[in-house]
């Protein structure tokens, strides 16, 4: 243990130089070409990886410049698979107080895209695996780096891969969070279309990221009392800001909330749902449509969908919702416990929004994901995590995905800690430097581990 604790933070220099160079690379998904199927940026990342892992010594294989390979003797046979990816989501607005694609060091912290999701955990693999070969550690069976580019729009680089290749029998993902993620809820995103007639309401448009509460909506109303829409929006109780502009017969009115991820919706207001309920106490003209999302509700229960387990609760939010000419399209984001399955959810969504006056269109989903907290791999991992961090290891079930989500056996082994948020897809995000070299010195045991 000491030997590769000192082997690490001994390259602390070198590990964080790695991972400046990977964040200087704005990866975000861009437009495909015939040899960058995710765009340029995606692809210089992982022509930079493949770079420091042929340094590292590893033999490295490149899969359509989508994924590419580091085996670490593979003459052994491949037992053990460390998946991590190397895009990232886009940087929206202008809160960052650094340069979000250039490393910043401040205090022990390192701020920058991608340093928590998931370029730093990707660095902490690397050297993980070159502490293993450098200090000549014996294991019984080979390892493999498998460094993806499109896990933040779909996971089609995995799609990719398996033309190529199969998993090893044993797969963690730093894409998670400690100690062991081995349970994620099933996920459907659904589409939905109607018509509305009115002529109150003009438009309306509201949110734009499918797997997250919606922090502003917009609609345009038409021949409402001002007073009266000024009333309402002072007796409004749901938490969320309004503001109200009047040109001529026609009234804008915007409503802030607060975003949150669709896995976690009871911890934001949503705007779109807040706007439609101001919008039907002023002329009842979305009525159906609050009936079965209603402001508030979080768990589905007004579709007929509510449920729980061990997995925790049906999660439910209506992100996304536009009208325009009188034809409207929303979407629907359900995490669902593993007591369910797509069918019910499908099944329950119809038959509410025809209730409602809609039809329900097409969907894109998954069902949960388990891994029994009793197999071997999901103990090993525990055990190296409780020598490691001095605490007990135990199993997390999660709403959201990780990149290992239709990976038979996967499970994610890190790199967040407890309640820390940082502020992963957001502003400022981060992962310390001790972190960062934990992680590393945390791979390699379980490297050892897990092949020995």
């Amino acid at each position: 243990m000491n030997e590769i604790k000192d082997y690490i933070y001994g390259k602390k220099d070198e590990i964080v130089s790695a991972l400046s160079e990977l964040i200087r690379i704005p990866s975000v998904m861009g437009e495909p070409t015939e040899d960058a199927p995710f765009g340029k940026e995606p692809k210089n990342a992982l022509l930079k990886m493949s770079e420091l892992c042929e340094k590292s010594g590893l033999s490295v294989t490149n899969y359509e410049n989508a994924v590419i390979c580091a085996d670490l003797y593979p003459e052994k046979g491949l037992e053990l698979g460390i998946l991590c990816h190397l895009d990232v989501v886009p940087v929206n607005n202008d809160n960052w107080k650094t340069d979000p694609f250039e490393l910043c060091e401040k205090d022990g912290v390192l701020f920058g895209r991608g340093t928590i999701d998931d370029k730093g955990p990707a660095v902490a693999a690397l050297y993980a695996v070159k502490c293993i070969k450098d200090l000549n550690i014996p294991l019984s069976k080979g390892v493999r780096l498998i460094f993806g580019t499109n896990e933040e729009n779909g996971s089609e680089d995995l799609e990719i891969y398996k033309k190529h290749d199969k998993f090893p029998p044993k797969v963690f993902t730093p894409d998670g969070s400690f100690p062991v993620i081995n349970i994620e809820k099933g996920m459907m995103r659904s589409n939905f279309s109607g018509f509305i007639s009115s002529d109150k309401l003009v438009s309306f448009e509201g949110g734009k990221i499918p797997n997250a509460v919606p922090d502003r909506a917009r609609a345009v109303l038409k021949n409402i009392e001002q007073e009266k829409i000024l009333s309402e929006i002072e007796r409004d109780r749901s938490g969320a800001e309004f503001f109200s502009e009047q040109k001529g017969d026609l009234t804008e009115i915007v409503c802030k909330g607060r975003s949150a991820h669709a896995s976690t919706p009871e911890t934001g207001i949503n705007a779109v749902t807040a706007l439609i309920s101001l919008i039907n106490r002023l002329e009842p003209v979305l009525k159906g449509l609050e009936n079965i999302l209603p402001f508030g509700e979080t768990d589905g229960r007004a579709m007929g969908l509510s449920c729980k387990d061990e997995s925790g609760a049906l999660t439910c939010v209506f992100s996304i919702f536009n009208i325009s000419d009188g034809k409207c399209s929303g979407t629907i984001d359900v995490r669902f416990p593993v007591c369910k399955n797509l069918a019910f959810v499908e099944d329950q969504e119809r038959k509410a929004l025809y209730k409602a006056g809609f039809t329900f269109n097409d969907y894109l989903g998954d069902e949960p994901h388990i891994v029994s907290k009793d197999s071997d791999f999901v103990k090993q991992l525990l055990k190296v995590y409780e020598e490691n961090e001095g605490e007990k290891g135990y199993c997390v079930a999660i709403g959201g995905g990780t990149y290992v989500h239709n990976i038979e056996g996967g499970v994610a082994f890190g790199a967040e800690r407890g309640d820390i948020d940082y502020n992963m897809h957001g502003d400022n995000e981060f992962i310390t430097t001790e972190e960062l070299l934990k992680d590393a010195v945390l791979f390699a045991k379980a490297i050892e581990n897990v092949l020995n």
